[in-house]
């Protein structure tokens, strides 16, 4: 069976038809390459074919290349790998411009065939790039089906021609939206954008008749046509110089150097643009060469598609039945339940909605309003879908609406005692098989679960907050937890697509062990004397989203004092206490963060940031002398990565691939690494090893080396070869 078929018609017309079985979208493989080139080959050497048109047997047309291919082609490209990821892209550029010639003669351009692309719906990575090798692009008026490069979003760029020929369809301007973001438009707007040509109900007829009536002169790419000039200018055009030079300003400021693609991609555009077409082909495949050989790349395509689809798929899945939830129940009604509430009704899972009076669970189903009423205004929501989503949303005070319910999860306030009353209360109502979940940051599961008659029955998920916006739910095992209830809260989070991991009961669970330590040592080094400016510009260059100070401030003052002050209650004399002291100074200052528009930074009226605030180096005067900028970065990075490596260690981490698909999109882990253990492969054991010896030494014991890293520095191997090994 083959990935692409044709069929021939009275008319002359030969339909290609990508159809990958076994497949709900189709994806690019090698062998896919392979049919479509022969498939082109018949068509072009068979005189009674006219014209082609390439479409697809499935409701949409393909959601880009296989990126497992990708993440091979590397291991599988021989010894000189340069070499052969070169010649294996010069293979594929060849195909398409075998479609974007069709057979014309090179010097006269006539003759070809007219090539259409026909797509029903979504088209994603290469399935737009070949469609912009085709002459003319049409596309069903589908609002759902998304048009788009994403590729930049997982370390790589277009590097099919889809660099090459956006940019000299749009110009550098037009087409950096949907280069250097990833930006995705419904077909109507990638229609006004200039991505395809035409919007029409049977995309297919339409291809078939333009291909029938298409002139030399229709097909003929306007790179190809002599006199061509870039829209907006070329690089060395008045015009076009200072596009270049101020995307180069924001390609690097907004990347901070750190990810490797969006570099290449902008010189494959600079580059390409002061040469003939297949020049600039030839260079686009070299700079994807060179990003396919970083490890950054290799690094964020594994974390951020082969991992989080692994999970997302159940890869750590207990082996019970299907656990799909019907009706949820949720308890509470503030921010983190009304957001619950929100995307599990969205998802269609029909939630009761409770809270101590009816005037708070009403305004915590008026959340869900506020967002859906948002979508409307932006026209990604229709009315129909609004009043479906609230629909399902019953907003109540009594306990009893809970009795249908197969999941429970309980979103009140962080105290044992409050969580223990509603638990008992709650299952004196539901039935013996629904499920309760509780939603908490900080609090043992196992301890909580004490309150249940059903233990089996309890488990922790961990929601960030905002939930509709944030990708990750932690899963957390209780002592007790059984099986059916690690299904149930998998299957749930996958229904309201989220992302999930599951780690084992420990002191704040993994995300909130990792990013603490984090907030922790920026603020150590404030009271060190360390620039507080030299302490947030350290964490964003070395690609962290927010640096620790600005990060606490996000989070809120008060809630790290109230976090400190349990911890410490908790753990004695084996607290450290070292970030206390200004945190609570903070905060008898009012100063609480964002909220209170007061906190290690200044804001205006409005809550915008103004700078860091002056008063932090009143109270904590700067150092003369400040530290490498290296040994800042290497703290903060350490803080965190070295307790990823401990939660390994303790078997609260039961999976790499969760510790870095939940650190980056949990708290942001420098997404350019692939995550704690993919940084860690990247930078080597034995450096590792070095560097944390060197801050234990000055800095103390927290840095101290796991004895899981020493061992992989001494037996020469990494996280992701071991791990590689034993499923081997």
């Amino acid at each position: 069976m083959t990935d692409f078929t044709m069929a021939k018609d009275a008319d002359g017309v030969a339909t290609i038809t990508w159809d990958v079985q076994g497949k709900s979208m189709n994806v690019l493989s090698l062998q896919g390459w392979e049919d479509l080139e022969a498939c082109i080959d018949q068509a072009l050497a068979d005189d009674d074919v006219k014209g082609v048109v390439i479409t697809s047997g499935k409701d949409s047309f393909a959601g880009g290349m296989d990126l497992n291919i990708i993440a091979r082609m590397k291991a599988e490209a021989g010894d000189n790998p340069a070499q052969g990821l070169m010649d294996g892209l010069m293979r594929c550029h060849g195909i398409l411009r075998k479609i974007e010639r069709a057979g014309m003669d090179p010097k006269k351009l006539t003759g070809g065939k007219p090539i259409a692309a026909a797509l029903p719906g979504t088209a994603l990575g290469i399935g737009l790039e070949i469609p912009l090798a085709c002459h003319r692009i049409f596309c069903a008026p589908n609002p759902k089906a998304k048009i788009g490069l994403p590729e930049i979003m997982v370390g790589i760029f277009p590097g099919m021609g889809g660099t090459t020929r956006l940019a000299r369809k749009l110009g550098a301007m037009g087409a950096s939206p949907f280069l250097l973001e990833g930006k995705m438009s419904d077909p109507a707007r990638a229609k006004s954008a200039g991505l395809i040509d035409e919007v029409v109900d049977d995309p297919v007829a339409a291809a078939r008749a333009w291909v029938l009536e298409a002139t030399d002169k229709d097909i003929v790419k306007p790179w190809d046509a002599k006199g061509y000039k870039m829209p907006g200018g070329a690089p060395y055009h008045p015009a076009g110089f200072p596009t270049f030079v101020g995307a180069s300003a924001m390609v690097n400021g907004k990347t901070q150097g750190v990810y490797p693609a969006a570099k290449a991609l902008l010189s494959a555009v600079y580059e390409g643009a002061l040469v003939p077409f297949d020049t600039a082909i030839k260079i686009e495949a070299r700079w994807f060469t060179h990003v396919l050989l970083n490890p950054s790349s290799e690094a964020m395509i594994r974390s951020l598609f082969i991992n989080k689809e692994a999970l997302e798929k159940g890869a750590n899945r207990p082996d019970v039945s299907d656990q799909k939830v019907r009706q949820v129940g949720v308890l509470g009604a503030g921010m983190m339940g009304a957001g619950i509430a929100y995307v599990s009704a969205n998802a269609g899972i029909d939630v009761v909605l409770i809270d101590r009076d009816q005037e708070a669970a009403d305004r915590g189903k008026s959340y869900s309003e506020g967002i859906l009423d948002k979508g409307i205004s932006r026209k990604k929501v229709t009315e129909d879908k609004k009043a479906q989503v609230l629909g399902r949303i019953t907003a109540t005070t009594d306990l009893d609406a809970l009795k249908g319910c197969d999941l429970i999860v309980e979103a009140v306030f962080e105290d044992v005692s409050v969580k223990a009353e509603m638990t008992k209360a709650v299952e004196a109502i539901v039935g013996a098989d629904c499920i309760f979940a509780t939603n908490t940051s900080t609090l043992p599961i196992t301890e909580l679960a004490k309150a249940s008659v059903r233990p089996e029955h309890f488990i922790g998920i961990h929601f960030f907050s905002p939930v509709d916006k944030m990708l990750l739910v932690e899963i957390i095992k209780g002592q007790a937890t059984g099986d059916t209830a690690v299904a149930k809260a998998l299957d749930f989070v996958r229904q309201i697509r989220k992302t999930p991991i599951v780690v084992n009961d420990a002191r704040f669970f993994y995300a909130n062990r990792c990013i603490i330590p984090y907030i922790n040592e920026g603020i150590r080094m404030v009271k060190e004397g360390v620039n507080p400016s030299l302490i947030e510009n350290a964490a964003k260059l070395v690609g962290m989203p927010l640096g620790p100070l600005q990060l606490t401030d996000e989070t809120s003052i008060d809630l790290g004092v109230k976090i400190a002050k349990a911890t410490k209650a908790a753990m004695g004399d084996a607290y450290d206490d070292a970030a206390d002291e200004v945190i609570f100074w903070m905060e008898a200052e009012g100063r609480l963060g964002r909220k209170t528009k007061a906190g290690f930074y200044a804001y205006d009226e409005k809550g915008k940031r103004q700078g860091l605030w002056e008063g932090i180096s009143a109270k904590y005067p700067i150092a003369d002398t400040q530290p490498d900028l290296h040994e800042v970065q290497n703290r903060l990075l350490f803080a965190q990565v070295l307790e990823a490596v401990r939660a390994l260690e303790e078997d609260v981490l039961l999976d790499i691939r969760e510790g870095d698909v939940g650190a980056i999109l949990g708290w942001g882990f420098a997404p350019w690494s692939g995550g704690p253990f993919g940084w860690l492969d990247i930078v080597g054991a034995d450096w590792a090893v070095e560097t944390t010896a060197e801050l234990a030494a000055a800095h103390g014991p927290r840095f101290a080396t796991p004895a899981l890293l020493t061992k992989m520095a001494t037996e020469g191997s990494s996280f992701y070869s071991a791990a590689a090994a034993q499923a081997a």
